[in-house]
């Protein structure tokens, strides 16, 4: 550890330490002279010549120290260094402390020094973090915090949560323990309801009744679902909305465009899928034949029913499961998958390392200067204390 200063030009201000010596030399402890009658014939002897001598040394002294800490604190001393060396170990969430045999480890020499992989990294304890965040991430933060000769121990389950796209990189050589387990799964976001548009023709009137039940399971008890329903040449709704366009033959042009230009459209099994886009299955039935295909057009999305909206052909329309799986359909999830092996996602090394922030000992030397400037008024204020300055 090394102590510094951010802003040493601050220290021209000790220069105020000559104003309470100016002071105490120039006002001193007032002395009445008090004459005696039997003293008035005598010869009067010379003078001696006046030392200069500081009355209230102590005050004196207090007042100069309160400076010096005051210029001190304006330099912003720093303490480069202050992590320590002692091995950092972090614990994912997840591991089973008691059983991982974490805090008896002989190789943890200071237990402080043990924190759980967690948003804060707060010290290990039997309740565990309070809240849960991306693992990588933490790992390149915790990375950049601490100095680069303090080692590093991460202890995490067999399978691990918040995981990125790729194995991190870090600037040291991690000592990476797996144990047995597996990280807590969040609970995800619920899908937003869809607000549905159904257009379609005489021959796809039956499959309605389904589609409008699955509309009214999205919506709380109580609340009419936001579904809209016309025939196979109105208008087009708005691309906010999700469109199941039923009818027959080819595509409009204008259904390609509104889906080009960012709607989300599932056709009947009946349309002519688009020849030239690429396809994948979004949706299988218990024989894993497909049910649902979705490509890509602009920046929309095309779907279209491999079957008709009849339960003689496609049985999924009466288990109770339909409303969820066309509504995962119709509102795709946007999380990335982030469980991940933890043998798989080992840290690799090779990444720069930056110093970690110094620590400020500024709030310390506010404390110091507080208790300094007690005294002082202590020592000024005193009953016992002469007519000084």
């Amino acid at each position: 550890m090394m102590p510094g200063l951010l802003l040493p030009g601050a220290l021209a201000a000790l220069a105020a330490i000559l104003i309470p010596l100016v002071i105490h030399i120039a006002r001193r402890t007032e002395e009445r002279p008090i004459e005696f009658a039997a003293l008035r014939w005598l010869r009067q002897k010379p003078r001696p010549k006046s030392r200069l001598q500081f009355d209230e040394r102590l005050l004196l002294a207090a007042r100069m120290l309160l400076l010096i800490l005051l210029a001190l604190w304006l330099a912003a001393p720093v303490l480069f260094g202050a992590g320590g060396t002692a091995p950092y170990v972090a614990v994912a969430p997840g591991v089973d402390v008691s059983r991982a045999g974490v805090v008896s480890d002989t190789a943890v020499a200071d237990y402080s020094r043990t924190h759980w992989l967690a948003p804060g990294f707060p010290a290990l304890s039997d309740d565990g973090p309070v809240a849960v965040g991306p693992l990588t991430s933490l790992l390149r933060q915790l990375d950049a915090d601490l100095p680069a000769d303090t080692p590093l121990v991460v202890v995490v389950p067999e399978v691990m949560d918040g995981a990125d796209a790729e194995r991190p990189r870090l600037s040291r050589r991690v000592e990476w323990r797996i144990v047995a387990g597996a990280a807590p799964v969040e609970r995800a976001e619920p899908r937003p309801v869809p607000a549905l548009s159904i257009r379609n023709d005489a021959d796809h009137a039956g499959g309605l009744r389904y589609l409008r039940a699955a509309a009214l399971a999205w919506q709380p008890v109580g609340r009419d679902a936001d579904l809209e329903i016309d025939g196979i040449d109105a208008a087009l709704p708005p691309v906010t909305r999700r469109l199941i366009w039923l009818g027959t033959g080819t595509l409009p042009p204008a259904l390609l465009r509104w889906v080009e230009s960012g709607g989300t459209a599932l056709i009947g099994s009946k349309a002519l899928f688009p020849d030239d886009v690429d396809r994948v299955v979004v949706w299988r039935d218990g024989l894993d034949r497909p049910l649902v295909e979705a490509a890509r057009m602009g920046s929309g999305r095309l779907l279209h029913f491999t079957r008709r909206l009849a339960p003689a052909e496609m049985p999924e329309l009466l288990e109770a499961d339909f409303p969820v799986r066309l509504r995962a359909v119709l509102v795709p999830s946007t999380t990335r998958p982030t469980r991940v092996s933890a043998a798989d996602h080992a840290p690799t090394t090779g990444a720069r390392h930056f110093e970690p922030a110094p620590r400020d000992l500024r709030p310390w030397l506010a404390v110091l200067i507080g208790l300094v400037l007690l005294g002082e008024r202590w020592l000024a204020t005193r009953r016992n204390r002469g007519i000084s300055p």
